[in-house]
């Protein structure tokens, strides 16, 4: 999705007369579809309402087209087994089928599968809407005990809360509860259909409660926000970084790219801060500790309002910076900063983790919800980082991504700055050459004389003496360990 984004920022970075910086329009933050809510990465550029949209049209037209593909070939078989019949019986020496085989072949005939019955009941397991519990008990896995006792708090919780909703409270854990055991039997399900399978509950659920409780939307979103949160405390361990999944894999590459990145500085990003200041320096401090936090959090809302604090804490060192209010220009270089010296671990799971099963409407709107599109925008522009982003010449950048050169190290040995570098510099570098020179010849003269006046051509004639010239013991030793005559 942010590839517009990005690019937005490139077209911006390209005029070097302008001021320098890295700058996102907020209109790329949005829908695609211009809908008004923020995009997401993981959806194409799409909000959760838009994706669900498209996504839903393509299932529906996949699951027609195999209708179609399982009719035609039922008729296939059926012809075909039918001309097999047709033939056995046009023979001269036709033979009577005996019971037991007019009995097979009527079992071969009713076992042609009906296309319609099997894709149907394939798409509601595949959209997560057959919550049918079976009767046998669930299968048991290795878990640690820390999950499971913050599991089981979280439902006294929820129970808790419930409690005081009455009759509504009961059928909402029922149906909770009901959904989330019958997931612990779909241990296959890949990472996309379990995310399809969460967020088709929580619009069904969230319908009925805007049914039931009609003009509070507000009461709506509070309920929403513990059923989140009971979900996903049950579900944690299938939910984040699934086996099905490659987040293991971006997570490693995000974080190598990240440590090849460990050059860069405020000034290249055209960040607004002043870290030299206390107060500016302590507010990045805490921007990076809450963004390194987000990972010890299990609800997606609790890893959100971590970024969300992360946030708060950065456009509070912009005003600091700059004595003044901080605009949204500001914040995403210096997000990006925040970002590269975190190295936030496992990021692209906690971001894939809060896409897949955060409430959606969290994500759409709200200050959570921009935060969180401009963390995603900050990674993305982090993974297509080069040259022309920093206003670094393409030989500058590689000197620096090969640690030959770096801010504290301006010049490695042997190794020599583009013209481009040396032109900018030159004037006043010669100028403090030749002032240098001009002291030195000033200074050598009258420090000759003072020389010539000491007369210490005697006293500075080196002697020479043995070290241990006194030790008569040394004599009846082994040539090794006899001592060596040194001149100083």
């Amino acid at each position: 999705m942010y590839s517009f984004g990005v690019s937005g920022v490139q077209r911006r970075m390209n005029s070097r007369t302008e001021r320098r910086g890295i700058y996102v329009d907020q209109a790329a933050l949005l829908c695609n579809k211009g809908c008004g809510y923020y995009g997401n990465l993981a959806w194409g550029g799409l909000c959760s309402r838009c994706w669900r949209d498209e996504n839903h049209k393509a299932r529906d037209k996949q699951i027609e087209e195999d209708h179609e593909l399982a009719k035609r070939l039922q008729k296939e078989e059926e012809a075909a087994y039918a001309g097999s019949n047709q033939g056995a019986h046009s023979g001269n020496s036709s033979v009577r089928q005996s019971k037991p085989e007019e009995k097979r072949n009527g079992q071969k005939s009713h076992a042609v599968p009906s296309g319609k019955k099997f894709f149907t009941t394939l798409a509601k397991t595949t959209l997560g809407r057959d919550v049918n519990v079976p009767s046998q008990p669930p299968p048991t896995t290795s878990i640690n005990q820390q999950p499971v006792a913050e599991s089981d708090q979280a439902a006294r919780q929820f129970i808790d809360f419930l409690k005081t909703l009455q009759r509504p409270g009961r059928d909402i854990f029922k149906q909770c509860h009901t959904f989330c055991h019958s997931l612990t039997y779909k241990k296959d399900l890949g990472a996309e259909d379990l995310s399809e399978s969460v967020q088709d509950f929580y619009q069904n659920l969230s319908e009925r409660l805007h049914n039931l409780y009609k003009g509070s939307p507000e009461r709506v979103e509070v309920i929403m926000d513990e059923v989140e949160k009971y979900i996903t405390l049950r579900l944690y361990e299938q939910a984040f970084c699934p086996e099905s999944a490659d987040d293991e894999v971006k997570d490693l590459a995000i974080q190598k790219r990240i440590r090849a990145l460990h050059w860069v500085t405020v000034q290249m990003l055209g960040a607004p801060v002043k870290e030299e200041i206390p107060a500016v320096s302590d507010s990045l401090d805490r921007a990076i500790t809450d963004i390194i936090e987000m990972d010890s959090k299990r609800v997606p809302r609790d890893k959100l309002a971590y970024v969300t604090r992360c946030s708060k804490h950065i456009f509070n060192a912009i005003k600091k910076s700059k004595r003044e209010a901080a605009s949204a220009d500001d914040f995403l270089p210096v997000l990006i900063y925040v970002v590269l010296r975190a190295n936030p671990p496992r990021l692209q799971s906690n971001i894939q983790y809060i896409t897949r099963f955060c409430n959606p409407r969290r994500l759409m709107s709200g200050e959570d919800g921009y935060y969180f599109t401009n963390l995603c925008c900050a990674i993305a522009f982090i993974e297509k980082l080069d040259a022309q982003s920093l206003n670094l010449s393409t030989e500058e950048f590689e000197l620096y991504m090969s640690d030959q050169l770096s801010p504290d190290r301006p010049q490695a040995r042997g190794v020599s700055y583009p013209s481009s570098s040396s032109s900018r510099s030159g004037p006043r570098a010669d100028r403090s050459e030749n002032d240098l020179i001009d002291w030195g010849d000033g200074v050598e003269a009258p420090v000759q004389d003072v020389l010539e006046g000491l007369n210490l051509k005697d006293s500075c004639a080196p002697s020479t003496s043995a070290i241990d010239s006194d030790n008569v013991d040394s004599e009846g030793l082994p040539p090794p360990l006899q001592p060596q005559v040194f001149a100083g």
